[in-house]
């Protein structure tokens, strides 16, 4: 029997390469950084793709041409919308419970409610992640609506999905840049290659378990406020700070108490968040133009992010500017993480059928460090 003594632990598994992939092309380290989804850069499809495109993309591997994607269109407008149960289970939670708890428990019920829920075939897993992907915006927006003690809005299926989403939200049709915003923004969060949620997905389907549990496992992963969480945090941030005239000493605050800075530092990022730049144009953008909300969120993360980097050399990460995006397209901001959700499904689910090709079970190992070899004592000499 072969003994994991002696060999050496890498905390985090940071670095270690864990498999093999196809979906996206991440290289931190450059200068600037490189985001790819199945080869296309990031900064060539963020903003002039919809984000029926980067499902499409990163589910089946090429971009689609006219005919494709007007048949993933109808896909998804076919399954907007849920099951009577679902809206239930969000009406019957507890009140005041995390809503990524409550985001969690609803897509293990969705799980429950699919017939093709214990189907592992390619075909199977397909049709499910294309399920999932317009369902988890009706689930998003639901949750918002039940929230305000407002009536649920069914979709409208002759919207895209961006359009819908925001439909759903506020029971009225958005203006196109706001649509081309949250477009955008679901096609940065739409795919980031092994981060943690990805990699827990991939760790249920090594087991071959089904699709459905796969992603209520990385749901669990992005609750944490060491990965999606921390959009969340973010959002604190920006409240707590409250103005630029803060930011100085807050950050100095925050660091003279070694506290982390909520949007800054990446394990994989060194030179600059890939994504970021297309968030920072947009809030810049959206607060220019906003007769309601005034320009003190995106000068805040803008003045943050300029002070931090000074210091610390710290990189400003996507979140620290989603957050201003949403702020500014009114989305409610409790429900951030689940927003991330919303448009992760597509990338936990292209890694999770990636790993059902050619699975084997990840099962690494841990360095011992209690003790060996004790005596045993029996109870009545203890």
């Amino acid at each position: 029997m072969s003994s994991a003594t002696g060999q050496q632990v890498i905390a985090g598994l940071e670095g270690v390469l864990a498999g093999e992939s196809s979906v996206t092309f991440l290289d931190g380290l450059a200068d600037p950084s490189v985001l790819e989804y199945r080869g296309y850069n990031i900064h060539d499809i963020a903003e002039t793709t919809s984000f029926e495109e980067i499902a499409f993309l990163v589910l089946e591997g090429e971009l689609p041409n006219t005919a494709q994607l007007a048949a993933l269109d109808e896909e998804l407008k076919a399954a907007r919308k849920v099951d009577p149960m679902i809206i239930e289970a969000i009406e019957r939670l507890p009140k005041g419970i995390h809503p990524m708890a409550a985001f969690r428990t609803v897509v293990s019920l969705l799980g429950n409610l699919d017939p093709q829920q214990e189907d592992n075939s390619k075909e199977a897993n397909r049709a499910k992640a294309v399920r999932m992907t317009a369902q988890f915006a009706t689930i998003v927006a639901a949750q918002h609506r039940i929230n305000e003690g407002k009536p649920v809005v069914e979709p409208d299926l002759s919207l895209g999905h961006a359009d819908n989403y925001l439909f759903m939200l506020y029971g009225e049709r958005a203006d196109p840049d706001s649509v081309r915003t949250l477009d955008t923004a679901m096609n940065l969060y739409a795919e980031h290659e092994a981060n943690a949620s990805t990699f827990a997905t991939r760790v249920v389907v090594g087991t071959n378990s089904d699709l459905h549990s796969a992603i209520v496992a990385g749901i669990g992963a992005l609750k944490g406020p060491a990965h999606g969480g921390a959009a969340d945090d973010a959002i604190a941030l920006i409240q707590e700070i409250g103005n630029v005239e803060n930011v100085k000493p807050w950050v100095d605050q925050a660091f003279a108490e070694r506290r982390l800075i909520p949007g800054f530092g990446h394990r994989v990022y060194k030179t600059g968040d890939a994504r970021t730049p297309h968030l920072r144009n947009m809030c810049r953008t959206l607060a220019a133009r906003s007769k309601t909300k005034d320009s003190s969120w995106v000068d805040i993360a803008l003045a943050t992010e300029d002070y931090v980097r000074s210091m610390k050399r710290l990189v400003a990460n996507v979140d620290l500017y989603a957050a201003a995006a949403l702020f500014y397209l009114d989305f409610p901001l409790h429900l951030f993480t689940n927003f991330v959700a919303s448009a992760r499904i597509v990338g936990w689910a292209a890694n999770a059928m990636e790993q059902y090709e050619k699975n084997r079970i990840i099962r690494p190992r841990m360095k011992y460090v209690g003790e060996r070899e004790r005596k045993f004592v029996p109870l009545d000499q203890r």
